[in-house]
């Protein structure tokens, strides 16, 4: 993959693990709704064609030698695309549940409202449940133990159709949640007094095979979460105590 041609230009990047029945039409649909705009599929360590099958679908893969997980998926696509100098970068997830044609309102959000992130919400002009019961219990929790958090409530906290600008690509190069990153990225920008927007989209049923998240692991997701959020509150109080700490000590 090369630098962009523009100053402002787009990536889109689609983290993917064993995609390979759903690749082709993702990336596909990608070119058809914003062509011109490159491709990056990040191939998490598949063991099936997800790789064969992006590159034929026209988009460029960046291999990794291990399985690293979402957020270490998503990060080396982001460290990829802040090297190269784009200017924005929106995620769709490699299963076809996201919906192409919604990414030029993420990307027309990002410009002109100038916040550092755009989060793709299926929630916010909905109020019904599109999600397993499970799940849609976590995001609730998620709402209430984010508002005050945030300042600002988000109803779609753990969506995956996400758009950062070079701001927020600065920082998530350099550090980004490893396992369930979309909740703890919203309050590392919070920390940094950096804004996110919602638009809606529509989120549609996987396009092939099933999700890995079973109502246990869903709990689990919701408990490692919480613990995540929490620390990282923890370790930026501590970081402003002693930057408060070390000036009182300088102003002696």
């Amino acid at each position: 993959m090369t630098a962009p041609a523009t100053t402002d230009a787009l990536l889109v990047i689609v983290p993917a693990f064993n995609e390979a029945g759903a690749i082709a039409e993702v990336v596909g649909s990608v070119h058809k709704h914003v062509p011109g705009v490159p491709v990056l599929v990040i191939d998490d360590g598949s063991v099936d064609e997800t790789a064969a099958k992006a590159r034929c679908a026209g988009a460029e893969v960046l291999p990794l030698p291990h399985h690293l997980g979402l957020g270490g998926c998503v990060q080396a696509g982001y460290k990829l695309a802040f090297e190269l100098g784009f200017e924005y970068v929106i995620r769709v997830d490699g299963d076809g549940q996201h919906d192409a044609r919604d990414i030029l309102r993420v990307l027309d959000k990002l410009k002109t409202s100038g916040c550092e992130m755009v989060i793709g919400s299926r929630f916010l002009n909905s109020s019904g449940i599109q999600t397993g019961v499970a799940r849609w219990l976590g995001i609730c929790l998620f709402r209430l133990v984010l508002r005050p958090i945030l300042g600002k409530p988000v109803r779609d906290p753990t969506s995956g159709f996400v758009g950062v600008n070079r701001r927020a690509l600065q920082v998530f190069s350099r550090s980004f949640p490893l396992e369930y990153p979309e909740i703890e990225t919203l309050v590392v920008l919070q920390r940094r007094k950096f804004r996110f927007e919602e638009v809606p989209c529509q989120m549609r049923p996987r396009l092939a095979g099933r999700s890995s998240i079973t109502a246990f692991k869903s709990l689990y997701y919701i408990t490692h979460v919480l613990l995540g959020v929490f620390v990282n509150i923890l370790k930026y109080e501590g970081r402003v105590r002693r930057a408060t700490e070390s000036a009182a000590k300088q102003g002696d």
